[in-house]
């Protein structure tokens, strides 16, 4: 015959509820389980088997009447896990399940979360933003600076939410856990989940004296100087990535800055992946007789040689004048002859050129 007081072992009075079972059986079996610091394998046990009793209605009612049970085993299984004490098929219901989450028994235990994974750092909101810069700039490169209204890091705490010279101390709320149970109603019964503590923001600790400037958040509304380097060679729509530049987070890592380039159009520079492209007027006479062009370059002026009897249409090639590479090496600039035909010509202008049909040319 059984002496254990199993009223006792869970804590409760014998006129508690199965609500108030299930409740007493969750706190002590994370609290004594084998695996976590501090557990007892034996108490685990005793825990487990006093709850086999009076979860079940039938075997409650002989325990209570007789001090015994005869109605099948008194205890669970002897290994330290026992899933009959989260899933009870007695009268066609999953009496042990309905208010249990087996996500947060077992998060509790190998520090994992209720959804599966570990616990995840808190990251800020990214932000995205345009920034126009002119042709040169886009070719050589650029460095510059935006100032943005965000969130960021309190800087008299550093983002600890703790006034200087003070310490933590264990969040009262989650008892340091950094998370809370919460329990909501669904159609298959009550959804048992673990919660982050909003008191401490899931860190387990607050500060003994908050910081006077974010009272206590760590974070606060500023205005934040960010420097944006601008490789030589980017693209019109290219996007810059400024890593941990976005806003900030309490109590986490802030998001990322994302910079979209826009690129002004040059009055009659084209870029051709490293090369400029340009077009160029020639005159007729400097088509057959050859010459020489003042020709503006992202460098500055050079003096072009038209050779005599270039054709239009024909593509002159000044080597490095073009756009810097990523590895160092500059494109060319390719200059696109045009011969341009006078639209009106003088009686002496149309004497010359007759003469010269008159030669074959």
């Amino acid at each position: 015959m059984t002496t254990r007081d199993y009223y006792q072992i869970l804590g409760i009075s014998r006129n508690a509820s199965k609500e108030d079972i299930k409740k007493a059986y969750r706190k002590l079996a994370l609290k004594y389980h084998p695996d976590k610091s501090g557990g007892s394998e034996e108490k685990f046990k005793e825990i487990n088997e006093a709850y086999h009793i009076l979860i079940d209605d039938v075997k409650r009612a002989e325990y209570d009447r007789y001090g015994r049970v005869f109605s099948g085993a008194s205890g669970g299984p002897a290994s330290g896990w026992d899933f009959g004490g989260f899933g009870d098929f007695s009268e066609g219901e999953f009496s042990g399940f309905q208010d249990l989450n087996l996500g947060d028994i077992f998060g509790d235990i190998f520090g994992f979360s209720s959804r599966g994974g570990r616990t995840r750092v808190k990251r800020g909101r990214d932000i995205s933003i345009d920034l126009e810069i002119s042709f040169e700039e886009a070719a050589f490169g650029v460095e510059r600076k935006v100032v943005l209204t965000k969130l960021g890091f309190c800087e008299r705490c550093q983002g600890k939410g703790a006034e200087e010279g003070t310490s933590f101390k264990t969040c009262p709320m989650c008892q340091g856990s950094g998370k809370i149970h919460e329990t909501r109603r669904s159609f298959f019964g009550n959804i048992a989940s673990l919660a982050e503590c909003g008191n401490c923001r899931g860190r387990g600790k607050i500060p003994e004296k908050k910081c006077s400037a974010c009272r206590g958040e760590g974070i606060l509304p500023k205005n934040e100087e960010v420097k944006i380097k601008i490789p030589g060679g980017i693209e019109n729509g290219q996007m810059i990535k400024l890593s941990k530049q976005g806003e900030a987070i309490a109590y986490g890592v802030a998001g990322d800055l994302y910079v979209k380039i826009h690129v002004k159009p040059h009055p009659f520079f084209k870029k051709e992946g490293n090369n400029l492209v340009m077009d160029l007027d020639v005159r007729l006479s400097d088509a057959l007789l050859g010459g020489e062009k003042d020709i503006k370059t992202l460098d500055g002026n050079i003096k072009l040689k038209i050779p005599a009897g270039v054709d239009s249409g024909e593509i002159m090639r000044v080597r490095g004048k073009g756009i810097p590479s990523v590895h160092g090496a500059r494109g060319d600039l390719l200059i696109k002859i045009f011969i341009r035909i006078p639209k009106r010509l003088s009686n002496r202008s149309k004497k010359i050129i007759e003469e010269l049909r008159e030669e074959g040319i």
